[in-house]
């Protein structure tokens, strides 16, 4: 077999997208196949791509609206020099663990890398929300720079969204009937695949879920980064309540709260309410952080995600208030707590303490349920694989 290349968000100074791509080189690593990472950083197609997706939403409300915490986090960083020397440190850990991925040379243009694509015998791409539409305008995690003749697969690829805009239907038709096997990794994804493209989609696992407890130990020291009892937060969103819930847990179990802030948009509340604020916190430190929680309360689908692989009790809380909201990325979270039967999890933020508390998670079933949808979905991308 020829090399496998991989087409993933490896870049991005976000946890569950770094560490789902490293997940991803390591399973085909674990499977003995040759992999490496396509080298996006320096594609000015790809830039330009984006750009033009980014000036077509000017006169967009909603989406604007939903951008708000990121372009306000730019700004904060500029005008308040402690966010921007902590964050800075955060980034810091974010380019050390980006050492971790072989990747190619810097590919400049499309062309460029359609041109190398004949030293792979397959091209993958997954998983993270790459086909939200900025993306699918930008025209990378579409393969449509990949040849016909060239392997195409999709891993537990997301759309991001639970509707796609009619303007941009036919494009996602177009690239979906070119990507030779199919997964996703939402429910609902299955459905919006089928009705772009009129294709069967697989459902399989995140790249994160198919690497269990003890192979994640694999970049994390042993010894727990904090000391003491304490309860994690990782929030994205900036829902006050949601850290009040935490307050409240604290009340009522004597843990101390560590959160790792600012992490999606600037939320003053945060600075006040925890009891340590770390950030030198790569990737590796996000794990052990949650590994060693009493509690972890999170409106993050990879914060969830790596609850359930540790066994850690947890809380998810909604980012997004509406399940019809068009910029909701909700879906991914209800589909994972449906897959292991703990929907239940989903919490508003306004709940009792002691009618939440005493409800264990019975990890014993949901480690059953999760091995088995790991299995399948190993042997999903095994098959799919042209040897």
């Amino acid at each position: 077999m020829k090399k496998v290349a991989i087409v993933s968000c490896y870049f991005k100074k976000n946890y569950g997208s770094m560490l789902q791509a490293y997940a991803t080189q390591k399973v085909l690593d674990n499977e003995g196949i040759d992999n490496e990472t396509i080298n996006i950083e320096e594609n000015v197609d790809f830039k330009k791509g984006k750009n033009s997706f980014y000036k077509s939403q000017i006169f967009n409300f909603s989406f604007i609206k939903s951008k708000m915490g990121m372009i306000k986090l730019k700004v904060d960083k500029k005008v308040n020099k402690k966010l921007h020397e902590n964050l800075s440190i955060r980034d810091k850990e974010f380019e050390k663990f980006k050492s971790k991925f072989r990747l190619t040379k810097p590919f400049h243009t499309y062309n460029e890398m359609t041109e190398e694509c004949n030293k792979y015998s397959n091209v993958v791409v997954g998983s993270d929300q790459l086909w939200l539409p900025v993306n699918v305008v930008a025209d990378y995690y579409t393969l449509n720079w990949v040849p016909d003749e060239i392997n195409k697969i999709s891993y537990a690829t997301s759309f991001g969204l639970s509707v796609i805009p009619e303007k941009y239907k036919e494009k996602y038709s177009n690239f979906l009937k070119r990507i030779n096997h199919i997964s996703v990794r939402e429910k609902n994804a299955c459905k919006l695949v089928e009705d772009l493209s009129g294709r069967k989609a697989e459902l399989v696992c995140d790249p994160t879920l198919l690497l269990n407890k003890e192979e994640w130990m694999e970049i994390q020291q042993e010894k727990p980064i904090i000391d003491g009892k304490y309860i994690l937060c990782y929030f994205l969103g900036k829902n006050i309540q949601h850290r009040k819930f935490a307050e409240r847990l604290k009340e009522k179990t004597g843990c101390k709260i560590v959160s790792l802030n600012h992490s999606d948009e600037y939320v003053k509340y945060s600075d006040k309410f925890a009891d340590e604020t770390p950030y030198n916190i790569g990737p590796g430190e996000f794990v052990n952080l949650i590994r060693n929680a009493e509690y972890v309360c999170t409106d993050s689908f990879h914060g969830t995600v790596f609850s359930l692989i540790n066994n850690v009790e947890f809380f998810t809380f909604e980012r997004f208030s509406s399940k019809n909201s068009k910029v909701s990325t909700n879906s991914r979270i209800y589909s994972l707590l449906d897959l292991v039967g703990l929907q239940n999890r989903l919490l508003k933020g306004y709940e009792e303490i002691d009618n939440i508390i005493n409800k264990k998670i019975d990890f014993s079933e949901v480690n059953d349920k999760i091995k088995t949808f790991r299995n399948n979905s190993k042997e999903f991308l095994k098959n799919s694989l042209i040897k």
